[in-house]
């Protein structure tokens, strides 16, 4: 028997291929899954303790990749891998690069110009790299931690605390995050700042 996943509002179901990724086979229920993933993901949390990074390094293509590696890498053969096949959110696959360099490049001339304030500027990044949807799965958690980093690392705050629950789950906390973004696709951060600090 395979992994059978129930997906909730907002989330992206996996292809064929993409699941046989599964690096551990015992898995067959989401619950699982989220386990394992949680597990390596508070791991990933665990190697940026205490680390330094400079913005040039953060705001890197490299570093996109490699901070999706640490948060996936035990659980997904295709970790820190850009997504090849066309998902029901983000742009078009082989557009990834392309979109991602000017995300970045924007991010920086955000940061060196002082553009937005650091809570700003950590959920617009947020924002339009889940818009992205550069990876097949963890998309969200990993532009949740991105602008975490953000702000503790190129600011020195502290990171979010994106509504103190556990936002895999259907819940009312995903939902007010759901409708947060949505907002954002129309080019309004606030209720997506308000809820990254709630």
């Amino acid at each position: 028997m395979g992994l059978e996943i129930n997906y909730v509002d907002g989330q992206t179901p996996l292809s064929e291929e993409e699941l046989e990724g599964l690096k551990i086979p015992s898995v067959t229920t989401r619950e699982e899954l989220d386990e394992f993933e949680q597990y390596n993901i508070e791991k990933a949390i665990q190697w940026t303790i205490g680390k330094k990074f400079k913005s040039e390094d953060l705001l890197s293509e490299t570093f996109i990749k490699g901070l999706h590696k640490r948060m996936y890498g035990e659980v997904w053969k295709w970790a820190g891998s850009f997504r090849n096949s066309e998902k029901n959110l983000g742009i078009k696959s082989f557009l990834i690069p392309v979109q991602l360099k000017q995300l970045l490049d924007d991010a920086k001339f955000w940061y060196v110009n002082n553009t937005y304030s650091p809570d700003e500027m950590a959920v617009r990044f947020k924002h339009e790299l889940v818009s992205i949807h550069c990876f097949p799965n963890g998309n969200g958690r990993h532009s949740r931690l991105m602008a975490d980093l953000i702000m503790e690392k190129l600011y020195g705050e502290a990171f979010f605390t994106w509504g103190s629950s556990d936002l895999v789950k259907s819940s009312d906390k995903r939902k007010a995050y759901i409708n947060a973004i949505k907002k954002a696709d129309n080019h309004d951060v606030q209720d997506l700042i308000s809820f990254a600090k709630s």
